[in-house]
């Protein structure tokens, strides 16, 4: 399936999409998170895909935010009616059954950070940059920002960067932890490439419950989540890929996981 404003490619078990506009930035319209949604639709239902990398176009941008046209026609009426359904896209890379890795090739700005923030890992060039301005032209951030990136970064940090809609450097971006590990751009997508190969090689149902585990830890009692890591050890034991686990060990090879 082709798309406008996204390249998706499909290798092994990996896929790798590209939001390609960077004639504009990487910026996105309204038609590029209904694409967006296609494609989540896709990867879900895809069961040979097991790893989604995600990335910009080019070597500049990851993603601008959104396109200062759209943002010139918002109206009170649609931030209240419609905004949730383009929230809702991002938190389905949040909570995706998969797991999702930003590769971050640029300049990060505004919404397009939000949208790195929905990965599971964020890995960036050395010489992206990172800001979340949306203060500076009057807004509040309202794609996740205010929340994600406080359970990111802590929120004297998030505060600090909302406020003053500073621009930083990777670096630091890695010291305050808002991204994951730090490259080299010309390392960039093999870095990714390696960790997507990596986890693609584990049990699916097993990354599945430890994914669903972890964001659970961020937003429930203690309790809520030692009962769901029990019902998901509950669930993979039961597994032909744990009995693969096991036999694998004891005669010495490489196991063959089949999601199953």
């Amino acid at each position: 399936m082709s798309y406008q404003d996204f390249l998706v490619e499909k290798k092994d078990h990996i896929a790798i999409i590209t939001l390609n506009r960077p004639q504009k930035g990487n910026s996105w319209t309204l038609d590029t998170y209904n694409e967006m949604a296609k494609i989540q639709d896709d990867l879900h239902m895809d069961d040979d895909i097991r790893v989604v990398i995600f990335t910009g176009a080019g070597d500049k941008f990851f993603c601008a935010g959104a396109d200062l046209e759209l943002i010139n026609k918002l109206t009170p009426h649609f931030i209240s009616r419609d905004l949730p359904i383009y929230q809702g896209i991002n938190t389905r890379w949040d909570r995706f059954i998969k797991p999702v890795i930003m590769v971050i090739n640029g300049m990060t700005v505004g919404s397009g950070l939000e949208l790195a923030l929905c990965g599971d890992i964020r890995i960036a060039s050395s010489n992206s940059t990172f800001s979340i301005n949306e203060v500076r032209i009057g807004l509040n951030p309202d794609m996740g920002g205010t929340q994600r990136l406080t359970k990111v970064v802590g929120p004297s940090q998030a505060k600090r960067l909302i406020f003053t809609a500073d621009r930083i450097d990777a670096q630091e971006a890695s010291r305050i932890g808002l991204v994951d590990l730090v490259v080299e751009p010309e390392d960039l997508m093999k870095e990714a490439f390696s960790m997507a190969e990596k986890i693609a090689k584990m049990p699916p149902y097993a990354i599945r419950f430890a994914k669903k585990a972890v964001n659970l830890a961020v937003d429930a009692p203690l309790e809520a989540g030692l009962w769901f890591e029990e019902a998901g050890s509950t669930f993979c034991i039961g597994t032909e890929d744990k009995q693969e686990a096991i036999s694998s060990l004891f005669e010495r090879r490489e196991p063959n996981f089949q999601g199953k």
